[in-house]
């Protein structure tokens, strides 16, 4: 849904049961002023149903749909998923006038498209431009499903009818107190050479965050590495600036379904999840980037470790596995596994001595937590992993219990 002028348009959308499904490609309009509904009824060959589209408004009261996803039955249980990349363009013409009319195009932009993919967001940039953000493309093999998630950028013009991918620049102060730094440096030292070449490529930081039944759950955060050193003139240094040579920047994590929204030129992005083999993690996560500057994201609010959610149901051996029915049968099982943390958490693992620090507590209750870390892995993981796990979970309870 998008508002348009004084109208909410409404495109698509899927329902399914238990035995069926249906894909839409209609199209409705709520009047802001009179509170009612219609059903437009635009010319032209418009998109093939779906859902999980994006909409975008443009100024002169149009509407500009992309992607989306569908899935038709080839025989019995077998369907076929289709992840669409094409654009379509939805007109009024005569607005505001009582016989609107609207009619569909499709439109084939220009320069660098996103990969396809599904779950991205969209919202509505300075400089008449709608941007992409993030997004999943799963690859369905015969019996597993793995996503490959993104946390790209991409602009699309809506007056040039073009896509580009968004370059970060980097602070540009820093960039010039880097180039008057070298300008000296050489100046005094002549030609010896003053500064260490810095590793080349792209870095990455590895978080791990551990879940209470031992999983552990792997986020990278890249941080791009700082082009290779070497002399430059003056004119490619302020090039470099123009065209936006990355600096050390720490990028949001992969993400699809993300919440986003612009304001002052400023996009946020808050949430959204991303998937570890068979289980969907929640983020909590808020990130800004100045899209008239392109120089750096900003994290305004940080990912809590102790606050995740767990999508999927647990695979541990401690979970009930007499709560029964599909609805609300995660909310029970959750707080009954609460309610027994609660309970038996101090009975269950040794208890943090009084002034003891986390190094003192894991040496004294490691081999405990290494017996629980197993419990939960499994007899065919790492021996290697096991202890890392077991003092991620030793670490963490002694956090929570002092």
């Amino acid at each position: 849904m998008v508002a348009c002028k004084r109208q909410l348009i409404i495109f698509g959308g899927f329902h399914e049961s238990t035995r069926d499904y249906i894909y839409y490609n209609d199209v409705y309009a709520f009047n802001l002023d009179s509170f009612t509904w219609s059903k437009l009824a635009p010319a032209g060959i418009g998109p093939a149903p779906r859902s999980g589209c994006q909409m975008t408004a443009s100024p002169e009261g149009s509407v500009i749909i992309y992607g989306g996803y569908s899935k038709q039955r080839i025989k019995k249980d077998v369907d076929k998923g289709t992840l669409h990349t094409d654009m379509f363009l939805l007109k009024a013409e005569g607005v505001g006038k009582e016989e609107e009319k609207w009619t569909w195009s499709r439109l084939s932009p220009s320069g660098v498209k996103p990969p396809p993919r599904s779950g991205f967001s969209v919202a509505v940039g300075p400089g008449n431009r709608s941007l992409l953000f993030g997004g999943v493309q799963d690859e369905e093999e015969e019996e597993s499903l793995e996503g490959d998630f993104f946390n790209d950028i991409y602009f699309y013009d809506m007056g040039k009818n073009r896509w580009f991918p968004a370059q970060l620049k980097g602070p540009k102060s820093e960039k010039r107190k880097r180039r008057r730094g070298r300008q000296a440096e050489s100046e005094a030292a002549g030609d010896e050479e003053v500064e260490q070449r810095p590793p080349q490529g792209p870095l990455e930081i590895i978080k791990e965050v551990v879940a209470e039944d031992g999983t552990v759950m792997t986020i990278k955060q890249v941080i791009s590495g700082p082009a290779e050193e070497k002399e430059r003139s003056e004119s490619e240094e302020e090039e470099e600036e123009e065209t936006g040579a990355l600096g050390q920047q720490v990028e949001p994590c992969p993400r699809s379904n993300a919440m986003v929204a612009v304001k002052h030129g400023v996009l946020y992005v808050y949430g959204g999840m991303f998937e570890v083999g068979d289980r969907q993690f929640t983020l909590s996560d808020l990130h800004s980037i100045d899209l008239h500057k392109m120089e750096e994201w900003k994290v305004l609010v940080e990912m809590d470790p102790k606050a995740q959610e767990w999508l999927e149901e647990s695979e541990s051996d401690e979970e009930d596995d007499d709560v029964e029915g599909a609805e609300g049968g995660e909310e029970e099982e959750e707080s009954s596994e609460e309610e027994s943390e609660d309970d038996e958490g101090e009975e269950q693992h040794p208890a943090v001595e009084p002034g003891e620090n986390p190094e003192e507590y894991l040496s004294r209750t490691e081999q405990y937590w290494i017996k629980v870390a197993r419990s939960h892995m499994g007899p065919e993981a790492k021996e290697k992993k096991v202890v890392k796990v077991a003092h991620a979970m030793a670490k963490t309870f002694h956090e929570d219990s002092v």
